[in-house]
């Protein structure tokens, strides 16, 4: 048991090279320019007025929930999670769980917000209707996913990064490090 903690982080380390990015019309780019190029993307929409939407599901919406207080808090930019138990229960009861983020991105999206969608899966049918709602509502998509290659939500965003993992822990660690890398950048250059 004493190499599983080193084997643990040595696929972590791994992993963080193998990340694969893509940007729209499925042209890959390197990690360090789609990390770049979301925190233009942004800061560009944000200074405008835009706002951020986090999207997910389980330790997913903790990261999204996380990240929507960090970016307002510590980056100043206004940012939401609709992660609220009232939402939740009640668009599930009254509509169907796999309309949750479609119906709150249709009714509090506006046109140039940004949605970042984190499904580790990439195929969470809840994710995938928010996406396409935010499609409907022109807005930025930046997508997080992992697990298949093929998973349908790598292809939905400007932005698209994909851990290639089939371990729930490494993909949630690598998707939250990625949000925070973008935060950071935003901030650091902010002092310049």
């Amino acid at each position: 048991m004493k190499n599983f903690v080193e084997k643990y982080y040595e696929r972590i380390i791994k992993l963080t090279s193998l990340i694969e990015t893509i940007a729209e019309n499925r042209i890959k780019i390197p990690f360090n320019e789609g990390i770049c190029r979301v925190a233009e993307l942004i800061k560009k929409q944000t200074a405008l007025g835009k706002k951020l939407i986090f999207i997910g599901n389980g330790a997913s919406a903790t990261i999204s929930s996380h990240q929507a207080t960090d970016f307002w808090k510590n980056g100043g930019m206004r940012a939401i999670a609709f992660n609220d138990a009232a939402l939740i229960t009640c668009v599930s009861n009254d509509i169907g769980y796999e309309h949750v983020f479609e119906k709150s991105i249709e009714m509090f999206a506006d046109d140039g917000d940004v949605l970042i969608a984190i499904s580790s899966s990439g195929q969470s049918k809840n994710i995938i209707k928010g996406a396409m709602s935010a499609q409907r509502k022109n807005c930025e998509i930046i997508t997080l996913s992992g697990f298949s290659a093929r998973n349908p939500l790598r292809d939905m965003g400007k932005i698209n990064f994909y851990v290639p993992s089939n371990s729930y822990g490494h993909i949630e660690i690598l998707h939250h490090s990625i949000c925070h890398c973008v935060l950071e950048y935003i901030i650091e250059s902010a002092k310049k």
